[in-house]
């Protein structure tokens, strides 16, 4: 999560738990679990970013979970 968001931590955590606990209950594994959660990301980018800012929102986007994975 961003260090300066307008969500407060108990809203981003309380969806990421919703989130987690519809993939545990559905039982998908990594590999389902984050072709479902690419497809979310699409959905969003697609829905709610204006054709000419996607491109560098998901460039954005992928560089920051990179960061957030690496050691």
């Amino acid at each position: 999560m961003p260090q300066n968001s307008r969500y407060t931590n108990d809203e981003f955590e309380a969806l990421m738990n919703e989130v987690i606990l519809t993939l545990e209950k559905n039982k998908a594994d990594r590999d389902l679990s984050l072709m479902v959660l690419g497809n979310v990301i699409t959905h969003i980018l697609n829905n709610q970013v204006a054709p000419e800012n996607r491109q560098a929102m998901a460039d954005q986007f992928a560089n920051v979970l990179k960061k957030s994975v690496q050691s």
